[in-house]
């Protein structure tokens, strides 16, 4: 995915911390995340790495427009200086196997935890690994600062008042000169840099890691994904048994209907019409089952089959099933 920004959207240092080449780069694809200064402009450029095929959809005519129209809005968060996008494609570097392990990660902005539709859209595409994400979201501030419960605009007040004075008549000259979208960018770049150093600090959030040192906590991330997996499989298991439980127990309170609906089907002698039936009988069994009345099961089936006994795609199917034995040859 390739992305079009201005020139100061980010300053050129944030951006080489997040594609700057890696001291060892052992990947045979190509890299999964670079910038390239056009003109005025910084091309910002996404891709994701497979050979297995598994992953055309991306670029398949019916899926790929929908993906596109998932990642659009990339480019206005960045251009809002959200840097999400940016740590996100670094992480692809990182597991496509561009970087070495000691080297330090660059710097985590805030909000991993809670990434837009459109992030999540980014690390779908850029197939990154979930626990790795995790890990490298713990050194994420949140995108409120702890002072939120004020009003909107008091968050920039101490901002404001450090801002040096050099500094403050540049962004008045762009106003001037009718670069008022280029000032707002730099300032907005500005204060959330600033915001972000202060919310880690003051939050007591680590500083800049290595790579090995977030590499040290993808298992722990493992263990939790892949217990709340588990416990959402048991909960869901759970309630198809109990639905299951309801459906049985509700045709055994209508058996005389279920049992003429079964009779009804074999009366229209169709192969669609038998596996109907046939599946009703299954449900029926189940159900008798359960409450101990195999007995009315089987007299309900011998009654059934007094009329549809001579059907042979019927006997086959109870045959296979075993409700009915094999006749010796």
């Amino acid at each position: 995915m390739l992305l079009r920004l201005p020139h100061g959207t980010f300053d050129a240092e944030t951006i080489r911390d997040y594609v700057k080449a890696g001291r060892k780069r052992r990947s045979r694809f190509e890299k999964a995340f670079e910038a390239m200064d056009v003109d005025d402009w910084c091309i910002l450029d996404w891709s994701f790495n497979d050979d297995s095929g598994e992953h055309a959809r991306f670029s398949e005519e019916m899926d790929g427009a929908g993906w596109m129209t998932r990642l659009l809005p990339v480019r206005d968060e960045l251009l809002g200086g959200d840097a999400r996008p940016l740590y996100l494609g670094w992480l692809a570097r990182l597991g496509n196997n561009e970087l070495h392990d000691d080297e330090i990660e660059p710097p985590v902005p805030a909000g991993l935890q809670a990434l837009t539709p459109a992030q999540v859209a980014l690390a779908e595409f850029l197939m990154l690994d979930a626990d790795w994400l995790a890990a490298a979201a713990e050194a994420s501030p949140s995108l409120l600062a702890p002072e939120s419960s004020g009003s909107e605009d008091s968050r920039f007040d101490p901002w404001l008042r450090e801002l040096p004075v050099d500094e403050m008549r540049a962004k008045l000259r762009m106003l001037l000169q009718g670069r008022s979208r280029e000032a707002e960018r730099t300032l907005r770049n500005a204060f959330l840099k600033w915001q972000n150093g202060r919310d880690a600090k003051q939050l007591n959030f680590p500083g800049r890691r290595r790579i090995s040192e977030i590499e040290s906590r993808v298992a722990s991330h493992r263990a939790i994904r892949e217990r709340r997996e588990q416990e959402a499989r048991q909960a869901a298991e759970a309630r198809r048994r109990k639905e299951r439980t309801r459906y049985l127990t509700s045709l055994l309170e209508q058996e005389d209907t279920a049992w003429s609906s079964i009779d009804a089907q074999l009366r229209r002698t169709t192969g669609s019409a038998y596996d109907q039936a046939f599946q009703k009988l299954q449900d029926l069994a189940e159900a008798y089952a359960n409450a101990r009345r195999d007995a009315v099961f089987r007299r309900r089936l011998a009654q059934l089959m007094s009329s549809h006994g001579k059907r042979g795609a019927w006997l086959a199917r109870l045959q296979k099933a075993g409700y009915l034995w094999q006749p010796k040859s």
